[in-house]
């Protein structure tokens, strides 16, 4: 199974086929294959536009009033009845589901982010699909930096976050064209982009989507970002029959990024550049043996030394009690905790801390070894 860990963004156009509410037919086909994929032991995040429009549905308001304000109205109102329908159709299938809702401040903050990534792995791995947001609430245009301003480019930052196999961008057109579909006949899909550059993000300016805050210009940014991650990406029609299946099943539909790293490369550049390295953990024989043979985390038991000063969140090196150095990561408590707890069990952090953030000093997925 090539593509295990799958981000699937559906967009306000495809929820609401081109209305001003969203269209129970439509969700329940993508609930229908998103439940089909995750019995077949994909594992699936849903990147869920739409709150805004179930706001104004449920308020039975028109689109005039376009104030930041009232689009924080419409998306309190919206979130919860936009889970319901979720909730409801993912019932019918024994599926849990689960709400996160991202402002980019959370991402911006390393320990929000290690928080963020562990809560999502963390569902992976019970089996709950979760469906995430941004958080309209809170995040307004006139904190530019501070949110992700469309959809499209939450979802490639939650496909980076937890290491995605596939980004599929569903909308309500078929993919990449040469030039607009629907003002030029001539209009060729591009099946297949290598690389995003000047060119072909130029045809992302020609080609967009009717409605909703992401066109095709963000999607491509959103692309971008992602293969650059080691993510493959899919701009297909969310309309299609069996689209997700037939993307799950690397069928020719929409337009497909090949990711351009792998996962694996791309985080050991990072984590290896020692560029963000803050300090250095040393870990005795059995910790050593538990990391390199057998894929485990690293107990605080495992740890005999540390040197440097570093926050939860930032990237340490580890080595051996000989000096020699087997890998890097990124840990789940800061320099000062480490004093207290290494060389304890973990059943025993909560006692000495008073408080805990995980059993382990260092998970596996937030680690790289050379």
């Amino acid at each position: 199974m090539r593509y295990r860990r799958l981000i699937a963004k559906f967009g306000t156009n495809l929820l609401t086929g081109g209305t001003d509410h969203l269209e129970p037919n439509i969700m329940s086909s993508l609930a229908e294959q998103v439940a089909q994929l995750h019995q077949q032991g994909h594992e699936i995040i849903i990147v869920s536009s739409g709150a805004v429009a179930a706001g104004r549905q449920k308020l039975v308001t028109s689109k005039e009033r376009k104030t930041i304000h009232f689009k924080q109205v419409l998306a309190s109102v919206g979130q919860s009845q936009l889970m319901n329908v979720y909730e409801q159709l993912f019932s019918q299938y024994n599926i849990i589901v689960a709400q996160a809702l991202l402002t980019r401040s959370d991402l911006i903050d390393r320990a929000g982010y290690l928080n963020a990534r562990n809560t999502l792995l963390a569902l992976l791995e019970l089996g709950v699909i979760c469906i995430v947001n941004e958080n309209d609430v809170v995040a307004t245009d006139e904190l530019g930096e501070l949110t992700f301003g469309d959809n499209d480019n939450l979802s490639a930052m939650v496909a980076n976050l937890v290491d995605a196999d596939l980004l599929a961008l569903l909308t309500d057109i078929d993919g990449l064209y040469t030039a607009d579909p629907q003002l030029n006949p001539q209009a060729r899909l591009i099946p297949r982009v290598e690389k995003i550059d000047a060119e072909i993000e130029r045809l992302g300016g020609d080609t967009a989507s009717s409605c909703g805050v992401g066109g095709m210009i963000t999607k491509l940014e959103a692309a971008k970002l992602a293969t650059a991650s080691g993510v493959t990406v899919v701009i297909a029609n969310g309309r299609k029959p069996d689209v997700l299946k037939q993307i799950a099943l690397e069928q020719s539909i929409g337009t497909i990024f090949p990711s351009r790293t792998s996962k694996l490369e791309s985080k050991k550049r990072w984590m290896l550049s020692r560029l963000a390295c803050k300090g250095k953990l040393i870990i005795d024989d059995g910790a050593v043996l538990a990391l390199k043979k057998q894929n485990r985390s690293l107990l605080p038991a495992g740890v005999v030394g540390m040197e440097g000063e570093f926050e939860r969140g930032d990237v340490v090196d580890i080595f051996d009690s000989k000096g020699s150095q087997i890998g890097c990561g990124i840990p789940n408590y800061s320099s000062q905790d480490i004093t207290r707890i290494k060389g304890a069990q973990s059943e025993t952090i909560t006692s000495l801390l008073g408080y805990e953030y995980g059993t382990e000093v260092i998970h596996r997925n937030n680690m790289v070894l050379i």
